[in-house]
């Protein structure tokens, strides 16, 4: 159990590990039906004939997942959440490279995003609107923290994550002639009005401060999402959001309501 709270709270030893911990009925569902490698199932034992609990434990004996029943309160004493769940497992994790990254639709480049929820919130969104891959550069969350891992609602499985330093990044799409957007409050082309049907890439910086100049500087244009109201800014994971789905519209030529 001390392994699984250090790799819930450490992110040096989740990447050391390769492995990671989901918490939660819905989260493991969804690495089981995206046969995301399990080295454990752990369950509440007083919680193992609940409907879901008993749906899970099927699946993953038919995954041939080892699994654990613990005394009661064991998990609560393990789990981050604020409010715990009756199962948890630990399941293994890899990224994928810049050479495997589909260019073919929207790329959304994070750099500098720190907020768990909005990290998470962009990788479900992202998958919803079928973006071809996320990259996290510069100082990014760990997609494998346990809030970034709840906001992706499991998402964090399908869609495909690249770690890769900003000038890295961008110097390997310019290579492949793939256009880049860098979004900006104001002063920027529309989102509405940028090419997001084909490849593309678009940028976003971190909740405080946006991106820098020189982030800005290694893009093809600026990008702005008008606003009517008072307000200075749109959160990240809304921004990205409105981007990935504006990309998805595009590429269908339809208006989405």
């Amino acid at each position: 159990m001390r392994r699984l709270r250090r790799l819930l709270s450490q992110r040096s030893e989740r990447w050391s590990e390769g492995v990671c911990v989901i918490e939660g009925p819905d989260l493991i569902d969804a690495a089981l039906e995206s046969r995301v490698p399990f080295e454990a199932l752990y369950i509440d034992h007083d919680a193992r004939e609940r409907v879901d609990i008993v749906r899970i434990v099927e699946h993953a004996e038919d995954a041939n997942v080892r699994i654990f029943a613990l005394a009661p309160g064991v998990l609560d004493r393990v789990a981050n959440a604020t409010s715990p769940q009756p199962v948890m497992a630990a399941v293994r994790f890899s990224m994928s490279q810049l050479t495997d990254v589909a260019l073919t639709g929207l790329v959304l480049v994070l750099d500098n995003l720190r907020d768990p929820g909005n990290a998470g919130t962009i990788i479900r969104s992202g998958d919803a609107a079928g973006v071809s891959a996320i990259v996290l550069s510069g100082d990014c969350v760990d997609p494998f923290n346990p809030k970034t891992l709840r906001a992706s609602a499991g998402s964090v499985f399908h869609v495909p994550l690249v770690i890769a330093p900003l000038d890295d990044a961008m110097a390997y799409f310019r290579e492949h002639g793939v256009r880049s957007y860098a979004t900006v409050v104001k002063d920027g082309l529309s989102y509405l009005d940028c090419h997001l049907a084909g490849p593309c890439v678009v940028v976003i910086g971190n909740e405080s401060g946006g991106l820098s100049e020189v982030a800005v500087g290694q893009c093809d244009e600026r990008m702005t999402i008008e606003m009517a109201g008072r307000a200075e800014s749109l959160n990240a994971g809304v921004a990205a959001s409105l981007i990935a789905f504006e990309s998805l519209r595009q590429r269908r030529g339809t208006t989405m309501v």
